[in-house]
């Protein structure tokens, strides 16, 4: 597995990264909006069965392919389990010429100061040693904003790039992610603030350790425009964070050089009971969507 050749997929790759890490607390909702509710089940691991049932199926559609889909973000039981018959990031990159990413956060911690920090997360350092044995590329984890707190994100931001720092070490590529969230009253002003603390540890980065950045589609298009061309920045993808896929998708042609990392805005209309010939029709017609939103700009 060549990392240059994933690292040129990334910088360079036409497309997206898709979103299939839901955790234990959102697969719930995640199977239930594909039609799978809570009493088609017991317990935790006929849960993760059926999300990874899912997830599987959407990684062998027809369209699911490196021609849009440049990347892909799995969850831990994701990367630990098979997808026709193959690892699951082997698969992605060997079958689908996509690049696998692993979440590598614990959840959120309780709010304090206007945000929500990441949880601690104490076996790290194995995690980042079976992502790398299992051919893994890169990682994310999130965290939230939820006022235009100066102190609240400062804190946030120096948390994401600090874990940043321990996945470099480990030669994975850190997807930091510090989600705004979308229905704040603040969203613009705290959007201000976190370009600013995010551009003063992007400039604290010494060259070659360059990090991707997971942001909330933001109130005034291009706002992140300077970090889309930071140089220790090889991409800027959008999260959907709530909005529909069409106002996602109309949002995020409008922001230059940012590209789609879409989780529940990618799995809309999907359906357990759908036939194969259904769900590949609406995966491949949203994907293509996805796509033509990501190169718009």
């Amino acid at each position: 597995m060549s990392k240059s050749a994933q690292t040129d997929k990334i910088r360079q790759g036409q497309g997206f990264i898709a979103a299939l890490d839901q955790s234990g607390g959102s697969t719930p909702k995640a199977l239930k909006l594909y039609g799978v509710n809570e009493d088609a089940y017991s317990g935790e691991a006929e849960m993760f069965d059926l999300i990874h049932g899912m997830r599987a199926r959407i990684a062998q559609a027809p369209d699911f392919t490196g021609d849009k889909v440049i990347g892909a973000i799995l969850f831990e039981m994701t990367m630990d389990r098979q997808i026709a018959g193959r690892p699951s990031a082997e698969f992605l990159w060997e079958e689908r010429g996509v690049v696998p990413f692993l979440k590598v956060d614990k959840g959120l911690a309780d709010e304090t100061d206007g945000v929500k920090l990441m949880k601690p997360m104490p076996d790290l350092e194995a995690l980042l040693e079976r992502a790398n044995a299992a051919g893994i590329y890169g990682t994310k984890m999130r965290s939230v904003i939820d006022a235009a707190s100066p102190s609240g994100i400062a804190a946030n931001v120096a948390q994401q790039f600090e874990v940043g720092g321990t996945i470099l070490d480990h030669g994975l590529v850190p997807i930091i992610e510090p989600e705004v969230t979308i229905s704040i009253a603040d969203k613009a002003g705290a959007e201000d603030i976190l370009v600013a603390e995010i551009a003063k540890n992007l400039d604290a980065l010494p060259e070659g350790r360059d990090v991707m950045l997971k942001l909330t589609l933001p109130e005034t298009a291009n706002h992140y425009k300077a970090l889309v061309d930071h140089p220790r920045v090889l991409r800027v993808v959008a999260l959907s964070g709530g909005y529909s896929r069409e106002e996602a998708n109309d949002r995020l042609s409008k922001n230059t050089g940012m590209i789609a990392s879409f989780s529940r805005a990618l799995t809309e209309g999907l359906s357990a009971d759908q036939s194969d010939e259904a769900f590949n029709s609406t995966i491949g017609t949203t994907i293509d969507s996805i796509y033509r939103a990501s190169i718009a700009g």
